[in-house]
């Protein structure tokens, strides 16, 4: 009996859940956050074209690598060096002029710089809240080239002893030369966050790590969207519409539990009384006959009242 009342607390409970969440539900909205490409997936596809060709590169030589056609305006290069070499001359590349006295780590012999270019494919794939893009994204990543033909697969960190890295931009849009008040440099980090910089000159950044780097400018308010006319007794249906549609609602799961706790008192009293007619009852001892068990009544008889002109037999 009490493993029963245990379950119909446990599915009226469950009711009362299952409700609070309904209405939970119907009144929150759900919101999606809009997002270009992985970022991350791109660098990948580069990375694993970048070893595959050239196979035999010379060092100290720049070259292009040809990405798939689904990937066509993007431009990436690599170009291997020596350390020791890039440790006295550094490296002037398209977008990077890195400077002499940067030391890899972990050390290695041979190291390859990977640049890339997303061109067009940039707001695709890198974006910032309450700003534009006024330039392509650039980035660039160095690797151990040690024992491999290609660029190698382990990252390497930079150790920047003297001045830092330089990260130009093409001055094509004419936004660039009349807005470089306001613009600012924005480095993308691995985590997902970005740090913005002021520029040094003129579509200039510094870097001090690699990775992926931009200019922006701060974009413009949206303009409020133009008031449309709403006739009053449109707009007056529409609210006692929601109203009635809410009231009606709550009315229905007022009801609801009304009726389940009318129910439950109900079924709890015809125990009671069904307990109580039982403890009224006389008690019968059990027997086996068999394999039944079945009741027994007790074998001490009601002794019959004689009159008094009767006699025993």
């Amino acid at each position: 009996m009490r493993i029963e009342r245990k379950l119909q607390m446990r599915r009226g409970f469950g009711f009362v859940i299952w409700v609070a969440f309904f209405l939970w539900s119907f009144s929150t909205t759900p919101v999606q956050a809009s997002r270009g490409y992985d970022p991350e997936l791109l660098d990948a596809v580069i990375h694993e074209y970048a070893n595959k060709t050239p196979r035999q590169p010379r060092t100290g030589v720049v070259y292009n690598i040809s990405l798939p056609a689904n990937f066509s305006g993007i431009e990436v290069s690599i170009v291997r060096l020596r350390s020791s070499s890039f440790w006295v001359r550094g490296s002037n590349l398209t977008s990077f002029n890195i400077p002499p006295k940067i030391i890899p780590m972990p050390y290695a012999k041979r190291l390859a710089i990977l640049c890339e270019n997303l061109k067009n494919w940039s707001s695709n794939y890198y974006e910032v809240p309450g700003y534009r893009l006024v330039s392509p994204v650039v980035g660039f990543m160095m690797l151990d080239a040690s024992n491999s033909s290609g660029v190698g697969n382990q990252k390497l960190n930079l150790s920047i002893r003297g001045n830092p890295i330089l990260v130009s931009f093409s001055p094509a849009e004419s936004e660039l030369r009349t807005s470089n008040q306001s613009m600012q440099c924005v480095e993308f980090r691995p985590n997902g966050s970005v740090r913005f910089s002021n520029m040094t000159s003129l579509n200039g950044c510094v870097a001090r790590h690699q990775g992926h780097f931009a200019l922006v400018l701060p974009a413009p308010a949206p303009a409020p969207a133009p008031a449309r006319p709403q006739n009053k007794r449109e707009e007056r249906f529409w609210k006692w519409w929601v109203v009635g549609f809410a009231g009606g609602f709550v009315v229905l799961v007022s009801v609801s539990l009304i009726v389940l706790g009318t129910y439950k008192v109900v079924k709890r009293q015809k125990i009671k009384e069904m307990e109580k007619e039982s403890e009224k009852g006389v008690s019968f001892d059990t027997i086996w006959i068999g394999t039944t068990k079945m009741p027994s009544a007790s074998t001490i008889r009601t002794q019959p009242i004689l009159e008094a002109n009767e006699h025993v037999p």
